[in-house]
């Protein structure tokens, strides 16, 4: 039976009352599905919102103020020692320090620590699965953890989230010594198929926070530099909100799949004769001249959302804790992301431990990397190389102090990947019953090596965060499997084959391919 801070407690305690639980209403709902079944139908229609009422209107009727027991701002990361006391509103529209450093969204973790642990983790496991807004969310499930003072009218929810965690049992098996605790945490198994949607719909809600209550300063947009997720996420959240969106892109150096996702969307895009980090530093003038509110991973928002990923792995596994979770890192704000989602949940008691993080570069561009192998001794920004990996092609990356400290917290590790190990890690996958993107294939490559070094142990329960969907990268592994990509030997290509349409000729085509184990 759960215990008298359990957000079930009422229930359980009172099973015939009718009251709803205040902080849970949602939950009075749910018992329906406790009724027989002679009377679920009557239940149902007696207990489900006004029929003119869609579940925004009904979460606002429930949940009409801010829960002003939680509370959340900006501050300076790292904390100003000479300034501990400088501090931001959320409602201000602030992206830097009074020193001009990054800023970090804090939470009244004092507050958040007057319930237990497992209150925590009895009222996130509740939310799972509900259309109850805006909970239905992986990233408002843990709203509490978010933002907690935004309204449910002013959420922009696309039910982002609850994503799947991936058994990759083949490949462990078979390519990793028999690793039997191998996961993929599909991220990109997301509504515009990469894990920004996490950060964007925070980002955005808050935007529309802003509108909805206008400041000195107002806001006639929101625009990000991309290398192609943030801004097909932006677009997406911005449309359902009616927001207009625009969008800086390198030009020639995104796939047409993440170009043609902020133009349907009905972005402003502006297609830039430079690289990413040349988008970011115009991105950040024109923002400094015009009221557009600034989307990139400079603002911290986002990572507030994208720390639920943390979070929600630890659901997945009962709230058990992983030995080893490796991230894709480019601009590097996720990698800081999963760390405060694992501290937080360590903090506030929900688990005793976070894991340790890997940090996976791409070769082409691995500032991070060069950074860690010197010892951090001294941080050099690079001119980052052409990469299959093109959302983590970054030399100069915003959130670089983030990083170091999210890889220093947990003991964590760096490792790199070239470009044809990273194909060959993604294409192993795809073998293995995956679809993975350049990303994820990074990651995976960087898990060979220290599986290979026993770094990680094969006993070590380890996820690979898959960042984006493969769909959105398919000219990659056409080139890849064509064998047309130069100086690669594609050593897991796996090309149609061209057969005359005769019963002979289909039949020794497939005899080959049984003998050479194909089939």
């Amino acid at each position: 039976m759960a215990s008298a801070t359990s957000p079930l407690s009422f229930l359980i305690s009172h099973p015939q009352s009718t009251k709803p639980v205040p902080s849970l209403p949602f939950l009075k709902r749910s018992r329906l599905h406790c009724t027989t079944s002679s009377t679920t139908a009557v239940s149902a229609k007696h207990h489900r919102r006004p029929a003119e009422e869609n579940i925004r209107q009904e979460a606002l009727r429930l949940h009409p103020d801010c829960d002003s027991k939680y509370s959340a701002w900006y501050a300076p990361f790292p904390l100003n020692e000479e300034d501990p006391n400088e501090k931001y509103s959320l409602d201000e529209v602030v992206y830097r320090s009074k020193s001009g450093g990054l800023l970090d969204v804090k939470h009244d973790m004092e507050a958040l620590a007057q319930r237990s642990g497992s209150y925590w983790r009895e009222l996130f496991d509740s939310r799972v699965g509900r259309t109850a807004w805006p909970y239905g969310s992986g990233v408002w499930s843990k709203k509490e953890f978010v933002l907690p003072c935004i309204s449910p009218d002013e959420i922009v929810s696309l039910f982002e989230g609850n994503s799947n965690l991936f058994w990759a049992e083949r490949l462990g098996k078979e390519h990793l010594d028999g690793m039997p605790d191998l996961w993929v945490k599909h991220c990109g198994i997301s509504h515009t198929g990469s894990f920004k949607d996490l950060g964007m719909t925070v980002l955005v809600s808050q935007v529309n926070r802003l509108m909805k209550q206008p400041m000195g300063r107002s806001i006639i947009g929101v625009g990000c530099a991309s290398t192609g997720d943030t801004s097909a996420a932006l677009s997406a959240y911005c449309a359902a909100a009616g927001i207009p969106a625009i969008v800086f892109l390198p030009a020639d150096r995104i796939s047409i799949a993440q170009l043609i996702q902020p133009v349907s969307n009905g972005a402003t895009v502006l297609s830039l004769d430079t690289d990413f980090d040349g988008c970011m530093r115009l991105i950040r003038e024109v923002t400094a001249e015009l009221p557009i509110y600034l989307a990139n991973s400079l603002n911290s928002l986002r990572l507030e959302g994208q720390k639920t990923a943390a979070i929600e792995i630890l659901q997945q596994f009962d709230w058990e804790v992983p030995d080893w979770v490796i991230v894709p890192g480019g601009n590097l704000g996720n990698i800081y992301a999963f760390y405060k989602g694992f501290e937080m949940c360590r903090a506030l008691g929900l688990v005793d431990r976070v894991p340790r993080l890997v940090c996976a570069q791409a070769t082409n561009a691995n500032p991070l990397y060069r950074y860690y192998k010197s010892g951090w001794k001294e941080f050099n920004p690079i001119t980052a190389e052409t990469t299959f990996a093109s959302a983590i092609q970054i030399g100069d990356p915003v959130s670089i102090d983030r990083a170091v400290f999210a890889l220093q917290a947990t003991n964590g590790i760096v490792e790199e990947a070239t470009e044809e190990e990273l194909m060959d890690a993604m294409s192993l996958a795809d073998r293995t019953g995956m679809f993975a993107c350049p990303h994820t294939g990074v990651a995976l490559a960087a898990l060979f090596k220290l599986r290979a070094s026993n770094v990680i142990g094969v006993n070590d329960r380890t996820v690979v965060v898959s960042t984006a969907h493969g769909l959105k990268f398919a000219q990659s592994k056409v080139d890849y499997h064509s064998g047309t990509i130069a100086d690669m030997a594609c050593r897991y290509k796996n090309p149609p084959i061209s057969v005359k349409a005769n019963f002979g000729a289909v039949m020794d085509a497939l005899k080959k391919s049984l003998n050479n184990g194909k089939i």
